[in-house]
């Protein structure tokens, strides 16, 4: 018999009562959670119930009875069609409010750390047009035959286009068109998932904070020659900030945007960024945060919870292209980078060269791997920095932070679940948790970066 209180298709009222990791709203009928998108803490909607699990449920809103005083009218025009955002309808400085309580919650609940403050979320002044990096997937309309270049829709390969992104650079539509009637003007054909067939795939664009250069990227499905030229000039003469024009030649068939081969078309073969003291360079594969503003307070975090003396051996795991290796490397003795990607590890020895810093040592590896051969070798940490991917660290190089036993870590997070499942392992195995810091580097989304200062007992 189904004990449900719901069914598929009904029409129900929920005041909600909290917001999910994604972003979505929570409410109860009777004891049973009903997970809605885009609602919020305070709403009392109409909500329509899509699908329903033993436990749990999904709907959208059909109406909202009472908004919360957290709602507002979202600036994007495509909120919430596009997948980019997901919180353009809640108050940015309840945004903060949120993200402090998500990272709290997930401490809590799956970290087990019942006594650990969360410090308020450090937010943006200004917190729109900030990312420096663009990614447009380039398809033709089935029906129309249009050139489409946007943002996919949520969960879907449904591309929705857009004169204006209020997190993307002011100028990207500008670049979107005049791409647009090139490919129109030359009976350029837009790549087909399905058939492996059309030559555009993405439109992909880098920006530097320091001077607002950019970097574009073409990427073609092969490497035939394409009338480059006239689009070269016309990108000239309207966007002259534009540095670098580069072919990307991806002939996968998968959802990888960029292929190995890059083809300079024009302009300088890397764009320089700086983010603090420290400039970097960047190519078109290169890892760089996408927010460099938020970035410089985020690594001022990490060093100020590192408190380096001058005299430590800091480890830095998951070092990328060196950024925050080279911030610390101005106030400890050594510090030795470690990163599976080799692209990566010649971009931080570079990056090493062009600052002038002497004191770094970047290894290609896993830190899993690395680390022990270091260990034989005699040379052990005093502070360990890890920045892992949004899995969070191997259980492997858990085991092995416990034996190398430093005094002190410092965790950059970008995912609060793995963050408070890696704390909860190190918590119970000598470790104490002393400061959390969450930094939002995606304003308007439901993602947080977390710092976290960890000491040995």
């Amino acid at each position: 018999m189904n004990n449900q209180p719901i069914q598929k298709n009904d029409i129900v009222t929920i005041n909600v009562t909290a917001l999910g990791l994604e972003g979505e709203g929570i409410g109860r009928v009777d004891t049973f959670a009903v997970f809605v998108p885009n609602a919020l803490v305070g709403d009392i909607v109409e909500v329509k119930i899509i699908k329903v699990k033993s436990h749990f449920g999904y709907g959208k809103i059909i109406n909202i009875v009472t908004p919360s005083k957290a709602r507002i009218n979202p600036a994007c025009e495509s909120f919430p069609q596009c997948g980019g955002c997901q919180m353009q309808h809640m108050d940015y400085r309840q945004q903060l409010l949120w993200k402090q309580q998500a990272v709290t919650d997930s401490l809590v609940r799956i970290g087990k750390l019942q006594d650990v403050v969360v410090h308020p979320t450090i937010g943006m002044a200004d917190p729109t047009h900030y990312r420096n990096k663009a990614q447009y997937p380039i398809r033709q309309n089935t029906v129309t035959g249009e050139i489409e270049i946007g943002f996919f829709a949520k969960q879907s390969h449904r591309i929705v286009q857009s004169d204006s992104c209020m997190i993307g650079h002011k100028d990207n539509a500008i670049l979107i068109q005049i791409v647009k009637e090139w490919m129109k003007k030359n009976h350029i054909r837009a790549y087909d998932e399905t058939s492996g067939k059309g030559l555009m795939r993405h439109l992909y664009t880098r920006t530097t904070h320091a001077k607002q250069e950019w970097m574009v990227v073409l990427v073609t499905n092969g490497d035939k020659q394409l009338p480059f030229e006239s689009l070269i000039q016309v990108i000239q003469t309207q966007l002259p900030s534009i540095k670098s024009i580069y072919q990307n030649i991806n002939t996968r068939r998968d959802n990888t945007i960029l292929g190995s081969q890059n083809r300079l078309l024009w302009g300088e073969s890397y764009l320089f960024d700086t983010i603090g003291d420290c400039t970097f360079r960047i190519s078109p594969h290169s890892f760089f945060q996408v927010n460099s503003t938020q970035t410089a307070v985020l690594y001022q975090t990490a060093i100020d919870y590192a408190d380096l003396k001058g005299h430590e051996t800091v480890f830095d795991l998951y070092c990328g292209i060196g950024t925050i290796s080279l911030f610390l490397a101005n106030k400890a003795k050594k510090v030795i980078g470690i990163e599976v990607v080799p692209q990566a590890i010649e971009d931080a020895n570079e990056n090493a060269k062009i600052n002038n810093i002497t004191n770094t040592k970047f290894l290609t590896g896993t830190a899993e791997d690395i680390t022990p051969k270091l260990q034989k070798q005699g040379i052990k940490p005093d502070i360990i920095v890890i920045d892992p991917p949004r899995k969070g660290c191997e259980q492997a190089l858990l085991d092995i932070l416990v034996v190398l036993n430093p005094p002190k870590i410092v965790y950059v997070s970008c995912n609060p679940a793995t963050l408070a499942r890696d704390l909860n392992f190190l918590t119970q195995n000598g470790y104490t948790v002393k400061a959390v810091q969450p930094v939002d580097m995606f304003p308007w989304t439901r993602h947080v970066e977390t710092v976290v200062l960890i000491e040995r007992k």
